[in-house]
Formats: C-alpha cells, structure tokens, sequence
C-alpha cells in the first residue's frame, strides 16, 4: 500500500512522534493506522525502557487544590530545559489532574491510572519519553484533604513546593506560612513531634561537646540545655523565627492569628537522588587521548 504524507501527517499528530519514525510504522504495517499506532507504542516502551536507568534529578513540583483537596507532585527529567518543555508540563498536569480525580493509593496505583486521552500514566511517560528524548519519571506524590479548614500553597518558581494544612486564619496566612516553610525547611510541626531517637542522638553529640571545654557537670548540663533548646527551634516550624518578621516565631504568628498547622508537605526537586558529577576537563582529554 502507498503511504501517503497525509497518512504521516495524521499518525503525528496522533503519537507526537518524528516524522521518519511514523512513515517507518506505516511501511511496516502496510497502511495499517491502529497497526501503526499499536507497534509504535511498543517500540516506545522499549526505548523508554533504555532509559529508565539514566539520572533523571531534575523536573517540576506541580500543586494543585481544590474545593478542600489538594496535591502536590514531583516529575523527574535529566534537564532543566526539558522539565519547560510544553509537553512535560502538559503530562504532569495530566498527571495532577488524575491525582485529585481518583486519589490513587501510591505510585503503582498513580501507574495504572487512565487519564483522559486514553492512555495511562505509565503510557503516557513512556511515550513523553520516546518524543523528547530523555528519560523521566513520577517519582512521589501526596494528597490533603482539608474541607473545614484552609488548604494553602507556595512555589518556588519549578523547584520547590510547599502545600500547607490550617486551621483558622487565612489563605494569606497558610501561603505565608507555606512561604516560610520553603525557605526554612523545618522537619517538624512542633517539639512534640521531634523523634525520641533524633533527640537523644542530638542530645548526646552535644554532652560529647560540651565535655570538651572541661567545665563543671551542673555548668554543662545548663550548656546541653540551652543548645537543646536552640536545635528544636531550629528544627521545628512553631520555634523558628518567621522570614517575613524575624521578631516573631511562627508559633506567635500563628498563635496571634487564632490558627493551628495541621500538616505541612514541603517537596524539593532531586532532593535524595545521586546526582552525576560532570567533569568536562576530564571528559575532553580522555576523548583527546583516546584520539591519539
């Protein structure tokens, strides 16, 4: 059968796919449109397989609520540049918009997901990847619900997400709050929070330091005491004082406000992942020597 530019031109469009790529499935299928369709999806999910094991430490953190419920979500890429890509930004609010509709369970669940052009999320990534080139992933995400209380968010240009559980106050409040939460980083809500383990660790290494200066038991335990003190606050959300007042802690603020945190998510890009170190020198003069 005669594979016509129309025929290419409608499988484009359809896949998202190169040009030469979609006149090859067409010849290979005799014409066949689902055919062709069919056989290059499985020839995506292999590519994208083959790259499923570069680093992909790069990305956006995309949030959304609403009506009381929310989500916050991290997509991967190798770059950047591509992570401001139209159709990344098109798959992860795809993605999120799938999130708020079905509440899967967990990346597995979030997987199997069928969005509504058809495909599943892992189609979708799988064919995201074969188009741009690179290999991407959703790597976490979480959900909120508050429907008595304020749901409130704050980005960091693509970078860093924070989505923020209240109870009383205001939406400027919570994005305050949320605002302060992506330049503090605190780990917890609250001492009460703080892990006993976490704290015993902490409280040892500073004995240990304390120990060194050769002062009087009762002296050090007050030193210990004191730096204790200045570590939880530094940790937790309420001790810390608030960006936009240094002045004031979060506690006050919120205490002066009539209003508690519930639960906060703070979600950087590539935080955790092993990033390649690029050594370009190095790289030239192997290639260099190699040329010898």
């Amino acid at each position: 059968m005669a594979i016509t530019a129309s025929m290419v031109k409608e499988l484009r469009e359809r896949t998202g796919a190169g040009m030469m790529d979609c006149k090859k499935m067409l010849v290979e299928t005799d014409g066949d449109m689902e055919a062709a369709i069919e056989l290059m999806r499985k020839s995506g999910a292999a590519k994208a397989d083959k790259k499923a094991g570069r680093i992909a430490a790069e990305g956006r953190i995309v949030i959304e609520i609403n009506d009381g419920e929310g989500a916050i979500l991290e997509i991967n890429s190798e770059t950047d540049f591509v992570a401001k890509d139209d159709n990344f930004l098109a798959f992860a609010n795809a993605v999120m918009a799938g999130i708020l509709a079905d509440q899967p369970a967990d990346i597995q669940a979030l997987s199997a997901l069928p969005l509504e052009n058809g495909e599943t999320v892992e189609e979708m990534r799988a064919n995201l990847v074969v188009k741009i080139g690179e290999n991407i992933q959703v790597r976490r995400f979480e959900t909120v619900s508050n429907t008595d209380g304020i749901l409130a968010s704050y980005s960091h240009g693509e970078r860093i997400g924070v989505l923020i559980s209240l109870t009383g106050g205001s939406e400027q409040l919570g994005k305050d709050i949320a605002m302060h939460i992506a330049a503090s980083n605190p780990l917890y809500i609250q001492e009460a929070d703080v892990d006993a383990a976490v704290l015993a660790k902490e409280k040892e290494i500073l004995i240990a330091q304390a120990e060194g200066s050769g002062k009087p038991m009762e002296i050090i335990e007050k030193m210990v005491a004191g730096r204790l003190r200045k570590y939880l606050a530094e940790i937790t959300l309420l001790g810390q004082p608030f960006v936009k007042n240094p002045d004031q802690t979060v506690g006050q603020l919120l205490a002066d406000s009539g209003a508690s945190v519930n639960s906060f998510i703070r979600y950087e890009v590539g935080e955790g992942i092993e990033k390649k170190q690029e050594d370009f020198a190095a790289e030239v003069a192997a290639q260099m020597k190699g040329g010898d």
